[in-house]
């Protein structure tokens, strides 16, 4: 055991410690909880107890001994970094050529579809995100303590008291930002057609996994004129599928349920991800959800100071994280968020 504890002895004293990087092994092979010294002090009890006095002894030397390297050895490191720091600079040397980034996909994919119906004539319209109850329900048709607000559940910031105007929200959809448009029609001496889209965060209280998340980016669209119909909704719907992902992908409208919207149908295109064999995105049906849409219903145009009997739209919205999820085979979309430098700089090229 004194011949072993000798040997680690001779081992710290002509270790060879250059780098921060040889310093940590030295670290981690002599005084960290796994390391040589902590396994000799294990193997102390198995000594015979007339000689485990003198080899305590011998150990704590060893240990005390491979503490202070490690002490003088780091100090003597951090004081050559810092004589390197205040060394002058070479101006005669090339310039570090730039490193660039990339977008993040998400930004990527807003901007194509942006781009898609900024073509066919959509402007693009903002609106607050913090919101009060009649923007973001009340003006949609949605009636208080009405079932069709739990499909909505959302985060409150400041619930009504008595006195108070309204409650404020953290928005579930840019749906409010539609109400503004329609609203500001109050105030033009003659109705404007309306054919906007409108991109932004939305906040819905939701469990976090592959699928859903509680902040996303919706993008919804609103077209308001005489003699809308539901075809010019088909239209503008098979316009942007083929657009954004190819111009053999399968789409299926399906009848749903909108408060805002009569009739409402949901959008679905063929799986992008596992083209239609089944996969964990498509809940193994092949097919994969990517907007609702409907025509607006009579009831929020009248909210909203517009005349039904003259004039009709349509409307539609749909979540940016899914369409960057089919676009570019994106298969959580808790990646989108998490910052991995290593995940964005696949976009590099995009």
């Amino acid at each position: 055991m004194l011949d072993r504890v000798k040997e680690i002895y001779q081992e710290i004293e002509h270790y060879e410690i250059q780098s921060k990087e040889q310093l940590e092994q030295f670290r981690l092979r002599y005084i960290g909880r796994k390391g040589v010294v902590t396994e000799l002090f294990e193997q102390l009890k198995q000594v015979p107890p007339e000689n485990r006095r003198a080899v305590g002894q011998e150990l704590n030397s060893v240990k005390d001994f491979a503490q202070q390297r490690f002490k003088d050895s780091s100090t003597s490191l951090e004081n050559s970094f810092a004589e390197e720091v205040k060394a002058p600079v070479d101006l005669s040397l090339p310039v570090l050529p730039n490193l660039y980034g990339a977008q993040h996909p998400l930004n990527i994919v807003r901007q194509q579809i942006i781009s898609i119906f900024g073509r066919i004539g959509f402007s693009v319209a903002d609106g607050p995100e913090i919101e009060t109850d009649w923007y973001n329900f009340g003006a949609l048709n949605f009636p208080d303590n009405h079932p069709a607000r739990d499909m909505q559940d959302t985060f409150f910031v400041e619930k009504k008291s008595e006195g108070a105007p309204a409650d404020l929200l953290l928005r579930t959809h840019t749906s409010n930002v539609q109400i503004r448009l329609m609203e500001h029609q109050k105030y033009n001496t003659a109705f404007q057609p309306i054919r906007a889209i409108m991109p932004g965060r939305v906040y819905r209280n939701e469990a976090i996994s592959a699928r859903a998340h509680c902040m996303f980016h919706q993008v919804e669209g609103l077209y308001v004129d005489k003699n809308v119909g539901f075809k010019d909704l088909k239209d503008t719907l098979y316009h942007f599928v083929k657009e954004m992902f190819a111009k053999d992908v399968k789409i299926r409208f399906r009848p749903s349920y909108f408060p805002f919207t009569e009739p409402s149908a949901e959008i679905d295109i063929s799986c992008q991800i596992c083209h239609g064999k089944g996969c964990n995105i498509c809940k193994y049906s092949g097919w994969v959800e990517i907007a609702g849409s409907g025509m607006v219903d009579p009831n929020v145009l009248i909210n909203c100071g517009v005349d039904p009997e003259e004039y009709t739209g349509y409307a539609f919205g749909m979540g940016v994280e899914r369409i960057t999820q089919l676009r570019y085979g994106v298969n959580d979309l808790r990646l989108y968020t998490e910052n991995d430098v290593r995940f964005l700089r696949e976009f590099q090229g995009a």
